[in-house]
């Protein structure tokens, strides 16, 4: 290793838009249950199920039904 490194030239991160960002949301038991099962079965995080399904939501702009009888 060097003793000192030249970063004059270095870029920034290329991919710094497509980080995610951590936020703290409140689920219920059930729908955490629901998607760590498929999870398991899929062989992928919970999150990161969570995280598609949500992002299939918003790209075909579905609107929950927030009618309660």
């Amino acid at each position: 290793m060097r003793k000192t490194y030249d970063f004059t030239k270095g870029e920034k991160n290329p991919y710094i838009h497509k980080l995610k960002k951590s936020v703290t949301i409140r689920l219920d038991d059930e729908v955490i249950n629901y998607f760590k099962n498929i999870a398991a079965e899929k062989g992928v995080p919970y999150q990161s199920l969570i995280n598609l399904y949500l992002k299939d939501c918003a790209a075909k702009q579905k609107v929950p039904d927030l009618s309660w009888s």
